[in-house]
């Protein structure tokens, strides 16, 4: 049975993914600063039957709750497969606008947590003959947007940064990718105003945007062996919002 740690696993997108990764039978450790809401949702799970599903409450930006968290992990699972890298935070504004605390914490959340649970993980994975990284980043990490300018920065670095860990870790027989979701239909977003919400379909090649749980098929996909020769990827979930240059209609 391969074992998966999610952060960010008990809400949205993440949540999609832990039950996903269970429905697949793998056992899963899924990580949250809300502990509330973990331990409720391992409650839910167990009483439908899936009895290998964890919850560790972590503040996934802090070095020594990581150092805590892989201990637990190794303890709880005896070892990991994959890691989804989906915890991440939102701030808009022009750059220049940007409060200092805000430009930190995204970075912070979206960015420096996956140098530390690769710090953590990633030499169990060398030890032990491989596995798989996939990172939550964003079509915003492939272009730019308006009035988001500290967000556009951080899922950026994701981009990248995957590309460098895949040249880095390949020999080792890790592979790591990234998702790049559009807006994604979230019970958050969902929770925007409704024009809000019909302008981001609207703009969409789809005419919708995408699903938490067509999200968590794509992480799954990367994660697995079905995607064995994928690394280094940054595969769209975007209903084909990434593919227009802009220009109006002709």
């Amino acid at each position: 049975m391969k074992r998966v740690l999610i952060t960010g696993g008990t809400s949205g997108m993440g949540l999609s993914a832990t039950k996903l990764f269970l429905e697949k039978g793998w056992k899963v450790m899924a990580v949250d600063i809300n502990g509330d809401r973990g331990e409720k949702l391992i409650k839910e799970l167990n009483k439908k039957g899936y009895n290998d599903v964890y919850f560790y409450k972590c503040n996934i930006a802090k070095d020594n709750d990581v150092k805590i968290l892989y201990d637990y992990t190794m303890k709880t699972l005896n070892g990991i497969d994959s890691i989804i890298n989906n915890a991440g935070i939102w701030t808009g504004g022009m750059l220049h606008e940007t409060k200092e605390e805000d430009w930190n914490r995204i970075f912070d959340i979206d960015v420096k947590s996956i140098y530390l649970t690769s710090k953590y993980f990633v030499p169990y994975m060398i030890e032990n003959g491989g596995g798989t990284i996939v990172n939550t980043a964003s079509v915003s990490g492939m272009f730019g947007d308006y009035n988001m300018a500290a967000y556009n920065a951080a899922k950026g670095a994701v981009v990248n940064m995957a590309k460098a860990m895949a040249l880095d870790y390949g020999k080792y027989n890790i592979r790591v990718n990234n998702v790049c979701p559009s807006a994604c239909a979230t019970p958050l977003f969902l929770s925007n105003p409704k024009k809000v919400v019909d302008l981001f379909n609207e703009a969409n090649p789809l005419k919708r945007i995408c699903t938490p749980e067509e999200v968590a098929k794509a992480m799954y996909f990367l994660a697995s062996d079905d995607s064995s020769s994928c690394n280094g990827v940054n595969l769209p979930v975007s209903g084909g919002l990434d593919v227009h240059t802009g220009q109006p209609v002709q």
